[in-house]
């Protein structure tokens, strides 16, 4: 059945590789719609360049390039690092945070353009199909989705590239980096080509944001990240914006070879995948936001937001940012985190950050006239007795009736 008429115009959200350059051509002919290229700027720094060209040249009726840092790190990136979010305890959610945002841009773009229908370039297999379209819904609910990869007969690279010299289509291919990546502040993410063996180590030259953590310096270097209600506003003194902050820290990060994980993941639809990545400056970060809170949160406010971790961490790697039960978490997270002001001092050593100091002028939980091994009038000493005992009678309790019950 003919595509054509039924869409006449949709805004693409195009990278300029190698799938979503295809995708452009294939809209035109498949669907014969205008197309409206979108291109959101999360930090990928030059892979941007030529992107309004190179839309222009494949079919493109226009091109947006949206700069959506400062809007990424403050309103999606700082949230999730609030709730200390990380995916079966090793993702930090890198692509997975990017996913609303780029919807929520797309779906203005389609909105302010007249557009019919939006479209993305994930595969049937990933989870990135399902985080797109949760948000284009959230924003419209009667939008048309086209998944090209769900519809076409294009199911290998060798299709891709036959495609392309087909219709013209200038695309970058290359062996010599035989994988895909995915690059905005927070990250960069590797997976497929020779990473799809999950026992091959992967090649030094694939990272992009961190050195060897075996070459790095010799000397750590040693860090101050300040904080206010849970999100981090200056280093070493000195004020910054979310977008710059987390820049300064990837590069600081990269620097001592901070950051790198190689994680076999559980995708939402079912089967494991594995992805190589770089985190440097939200690995930092993470470290010194725990370092501030264990000397501000109160021990059970503490525990309670740890114990929802791994809820608030499958909701954005499954795609329910903009869910209900998401943003009711984050209102409680966000609660915890008003007495989260102070400063950790992180120490930065081939590979490995850890804090080595924590301070608060204005939340401090920490008293050292209560904490001290010396002597005090505050605390006795004698109390813990009972306190002990209280808290061994269940145990007590039960080592009795055993013996009891044996004779």
């Amino acid at each position: 059945m003919s595509k054509k008429g039924s869409v006449k115009k949709a805004v693409l959200a195009y990278s300029g590789g190698l799938d979503t350059s295809i995708i452009l051509r294939w809209l035109i002919e498949e669907y014969g719609c205008e197309v409206i290229a979108f291109s959101a700027d999360l930090g990928q720094a030059e892979e941007l360049e030529g992107i309004p060209e190179k839309a222009r040249k494949t079919g493109a009726g226009k091109c947006f390039i949206e700069d959506l840092r400062e809007e990424f790190v403050r309103d999606f990136v700082f949230p999730m690092f609030r709730a200390n979010a990380i995916y079966e305890g090793r993702y930090f959610l890198g692509t997975s945070i990017a996913r609303p945002l780029i919807a929520k841009k797309q779906m203005e773009i389609a909105a302010a353009e007249g557009a019919d229908a939006v479209c993305h370039g994930a595969t049937g297999k990933g989870n990135d199909q399902v985080r797109f379209e949760l948000g284009y819904y959230h924003f419209n609910p009667e939008i048309k989705v086209i998944a090209p990869w769900r519809e076409w007969d294009l199911n290998s690279r060798e299709a891709l590239i036959a495609y392309a010299k087909t219709h013209s289509i200038p695309i970058p291919v290359s062996k010599k980096r035989p994988w895909s990546s995915d690059r905005n502040l927070l990250h960069i993410s590797f997976e497929g080509g020779v990473l799809e063996d999950p026992w091959a180590e992967a090649p030094e030259e694939m990272y992009v944001l961190s050195g060897s953590p075996e070459k790095a310096p010799d000397n750590p270097q040693y860090v101050e990240i300040e904080f206010r209600q849970g999100d981090p506003v200056a280093i070493d003194g000195e004020a910054l914006s979310p977008a710059q902050l987390l820049a300064r820290l990837n590069e600081v990060g990269g620097r001592h070879g901070i950051g790198r994980a190689d994680i076999m993941e559980n995708r939402f639809i079912g089967m494991k995948s594995r992805g190589v990545y770089e985190t440097p400056g939200g690995t930092i970060l993470e470290e010194a936001h725990r370092g501030v809170e264990q000397i501000t949160m109160d021990r059970e406010v503490l525990n309670l937001r740890d114990s929802l971790i791994p809820r608030y961490a499958t909701m954005v790697y499954n795609g329910y940012w903009f869910a209900p039960e998401r943003e009711v978490l984050q209102t409680l997270i966000d609660e915890a985190q008003q007495c989260v002001n102070g400063v950790a001092r992180v120490m930065l050593y081939k590979g490995h950050c850890r804090v080595v100091g924590r301070k608060s002028a204005s939340d401090s939980l920490f008293d050292p006239e209560v904490a001290t091994f010396e002597a005090d009038e505050v605390y006795n000493q004698a109390d813990a007795e009972g306190f002990i005992r209280l808290n061994a009678l269940r145990l007590r309790i039960r080592s009795a009736m055993r013996k009891k019950r044996q004779g």
